[in-house]
């Protein structure tokens, strides 16, 4: 037998009548038609449609939605008349009380598990991250022995920082190749064994400033080796 399709709900665009208890009908109320094919429906507010006992649960959760529809036996959907598209547009459910508590406490239940999960996903990055931090330190002390390993963890830090871009982020960066080693500890010493950034801040166009800080550089860099 084919699945009946949810009672529709209609949110009244004029006012009327119920037709079984004769309530005047305003313009906003929540009513439903009824009626053969081919007759003309008449309106029946909630009370005499038998609805009036469920609760309505708003459009937009879509996982809520589908778990309270399934776990309510009776069930509308409720549209309203949108003037300008000229269409009933669905604005949400009616459900069971019942069946909507019991979709809330399931979906706090997958919500409480999902951040558990992402939580344990933040860890095992944190981790992943520390130990190729670890070697990334390795690297630039093995490279630069004079060093003082401090400096090669901090600079390790910066250039593996995650969603930076900088070039331990690179592929690579992750294989630990040598000039991106050297990229790192070339940056870093740019920019504290050097006066790049007081000349950047002067105005001096940036490939200008490489250029004049290019020998006090490779003489800080050879200093590490």
């Amino acid at each position: 037998m084919a699945e009946r399709e949810d009672p529709t709900v209609f949110i009244a665009h004029r006012e009327g009548a119920c037709a079984e208890c004769g309530k005047k009908l305003e313009g906003g109320e929540w009513i439903t038609l009824s009626g053969a094919e081919g007759e003309v429906a008449e309106a029946l507010c909630l009370g005499c449609s038998d609805l009036d006992h469920l609760v309505f649960l708003p459009r937009g959760n879509a996982a809520l939605t589908r778990r309270a529809g399934k776990h309510s036996t009776l069930r509308a959907v409720v549209v309203a008349w949108n003037r300008r598209r000229k269409r009933y547009e669905r604005q949400g459910t009616l459900v069971g009380e019942d069946a909507l508590r019991r979709a809330e406490e399931e979906c706090l239940a997958d919500a409480d598990l999902r951040a558990r999960r992402a939580e344990r996903r933040r860890q095992r990055d944190q981790l992943a991250d520390a130990g190729y931090v670890a070697d990334f330190t390795r690297e630039i002390l093995r490279a630069y022995p004079q060093v003082p390993p401090e400096r090669a963890a901090k600079i390790a830090l910066h250039a593996c920082q995650r969603h930076s871009g900088r070039v331990g982020r690179s592929a690579a960066g992750k294989g630990l190749d040598p000039k991106t080693i050297r990229l790192a500890v070339r940056a870093h010493l740019r920019h504290t064994a050097t006066n790049y950034d007081e000349l950047l801040m002067a105005g001096v166009p940036r490939r200008e400033a490489r250029a004049e800080i290019a020998d006090a550089l490779d003489a800080a860099e050879r200093r590490w080796r």
